[in-house]
């Protein structure tokens, strides 16, 4: 029984180290590559209403999102959901609609534009 809750104890220390550092590496990332910088405010509000609510997102911001890069599109999104505030929102769902919101903005973005 003592083997079990250590078994317990150590479990729950890795998925909590593991949580720390992923917390850690998403901040790295977005420090090392100037991320919050690189999107102006009424875009960034534009891109989370499109992944963690329902929206659009307008051609002019699917150009910053694509600018920002994939990187700092991934670690933002992935920095948000360890906010205790979004806690009971479903990580996969929200994962999803942001690899659906990259690839609209990147296909958006590399498609040429209709000639008149």
């Amino acid at each position: 029984m003592a083997s079990l809750n250590v078994s317990s104890v150590l479990v729950v220390l890795f998925l909590t180290c593991g949580a720390v550092m992923a917390t850690k590496e998403n901040d790295q990332i977005i420090k090392e590559n100037n991320c919050e910088s690189k999107m102006g405010l009424p875009c960034v509000l534009e891109a989370f209403t499109s992944i963690f609510n329902t929206g659009s997102i307008s051609n002019k911001c699917c150009g910053e999102l694509v600018v920002l890069g994939k990187v700092c599109h991934s670690a933002l999104v992935k920095r948000t959901l360890e906010n205790p505030l979004f806690k009971d929102l479903n990580p996969a769902t929200i994962i999803a609609e942001s690899i659906q919101t990259w690839n609209n903005c990147l296909a958006l973005i590399d498609s040429p534009s209709p000639s008149t």
